[in-house]
């Protein structure tokens, strides 16, 4: 490439000498091609990755190569996910998930694919990769009852693992820069506060349950630990999402015996403690942890409880039944062969805000990526994530 650009430096020289302006024209037309050839890849290659850490919210099909109980690879799942043709990928909704939504809005033509699946190391280089996994937590111990599942502690070791490819690929400085570049999102924790309430089972689960308050905490101490691992592998831009009111979820409601309309109260009572502690540890990250990171915090517990109250408002017609499944254990979305080994599904999916008995529809997910791309203090903080995408840019 040396030689080419000594190449055409003489060229232009020579035309410079023989006053030719048409060829010395034709020239810098030369020069602006090779720019584009030569360049532009280069510029490319330093976009913006961004790696998905987390539950079912945000799982994009990592549970697919598990021995789990907790799947989404079959249909009706994916249903309205236009990338598969409506074909289960293993997202636990009907289309896409808000991981995936704010990633299109931020211009991603495609979507961090899930690290479990064959031959995705490339990706880490490119667009990122997806960690998260169905039934997981923050506790190593959330979600046994599934069986397979990866917990918060190995979805970073995970990333570890990725950036040794991106070392590997690309050098240690060069990946430096990549990888502080690059956006975290974590939205984990439902799972762990979901398994605190829900019923022991005999002879499986006797443990006596700590209080409301240690249990927070015991919550908040291991995921900043995790945040300061990733901070320790070069992480620098973080979204931290809140857990939203599960007090309301279509489960919580039906093992509490919770009428229309209402929600759990303790449920959702413990959920807001939790995240104010979050934010407010959060808040001490930002202040304190060296070298110099952002840690946002995306409140998706007010936003999701305003699209429940407010449902109509957002063109939705039922915000307490699921579309899929029913209220009723053992809270199955399937589509068997024909409709009496099928779940009951709605009509219009648009009109749901639960896709099943635990996660929200696309419809619901686009009100939620929208508030944490362009959302104001109360939403997100302290800045939101179109401005954290070009935060140190």
């Amino acid at each position: 490439m040396v030689l080419v650009i000594i190449v055409i430096i003489t060229y232009i020289e020579t035309m410079y000498v023989h006053h030719n302006l048409a060829t010395f024209t034709m020239t810098i037309l030369i020069i602006f091609i090779f720019q584009m050839f030569y360049v532009l890849p280069f510029c490319s290659s330093t976009s913006i990755a961004t790696f998905v850490f987390g539950d079912s919210l945000v799982d994009s099909g990592n549970n697919n190569f598990l021995f789990t109980l907790s799947k989404a690879d079959s249909p009706p799942y994916g249903i309205d996910f236009k990338p598969s043709h409506g074909h289960p990928t293993g997202r636990f909704t009907n289309g896409r998930t808000i991981s995936d939504i704010v990633g299109e809005a931020l211009g991603d033509n495609s979507f961090p694919p899930p690290y479990l699946a064959p031959n995705v190391e490339s990706n880490a280089t490119n667009i990122g990769i997806n960690y998260a996994s169905g039934s997981s937590g923050i506790l190593d111990a959330t979600g046994t009852l599934f069986i397979g599942r990866v917990p918060l502690r190995e979805q970073i070791s995970n990333f570890e693992e990725s950036r040794k490819y991106i070392v590997n690929s690309m050098g240690e400085e060069n990946a430096k820069r990549f990888i502080k570049k690059a956006m975290y999102s974590i939205t984990i924790g439902s799972n762990d506060i979901i398994n605190y309430f829900q019923p022991s089972i005999p002879f499986i689960s006797d443990e006596k349950k700590v209080s409301p308050t240690t249990f927070q905490d015991f919550l908040i101490s291991n995921l900043t630990i995790n945040l300061q691992r990733l901070h320790k592998l070069g992480a620098r831009k973080f979204v931290v999402v809140g857990v939203g009111p599960l007090g309301c979820i279509p489960f919580i409601r039906a093992i509490g015996l919770i009428s229309k309309g209402k929600c759990s109260v303790e449920v959702n009572t413990l959920i807001r403690n939790y995240n104010k502690k979050l934010k407010l540890e959060l808040h001490r990250l930002n202040k304190y942890i060296k070298p110099k990171a952002i840690f946002i915090y995306a409140n998706s517990y007010d936003v999701f409880r305003e699209i429940i109250l407010n449902h109509k408002q957002y063109g939705f017609e039922n915000a307490d039944a699921p579309c899929c499944g029913g209220y009723f254990p053992p809270f199955v979305c399937y589509k068997g062969k024909d409709a009496n080994t099928s779940s009951v599904m709605c009509d219009d999916r648009g009109k749901y805000v639960f896709w099943d008995a635990y996660h929200p529809t696309e419809a619901a997910n686009v009100i939620i990526a929208k508030k944490f791309l362009y959302g104001d203090a109360s939403i997100i903080s302290p800045i939101n994530i179109l401005h954290l995408h070009n935060y140190g840019s």
